[in-house]
């Protein structure tokens, strides 16, 4: 799984040969979550705090171009 960002205790990551649509992978110590990276929204949270998302959903966006 290539890691891309590592930000504040936040992976940003995404696995090889995943399906559509593409997405990437957040984790830190509380949860993951997948974010669409065509529409930047979330497809899914499981445990991640309402604030961490806000923050990587800011550091997608900021870095959309990489990702």
């Amino acid at each position: 799984m290539p890691e891309l960002i590592r930000l504040f205790g936040m992976r940003f990551f995404f696995y090889a040969n995943d399906h559509l649509p593409k997405h990437v992978h957040v984790r830190n110590a509380d949860g993951e979550a997948r974010y669409n990276l065509d529409t930047l929204s979330l497809i899914e949270n499981s445990g991640i705090k309402p604030k961490d998302l806000k923050f990587s959903e800011m550091v997608i966006e900021e870095n959309k171009h990489y990702l």
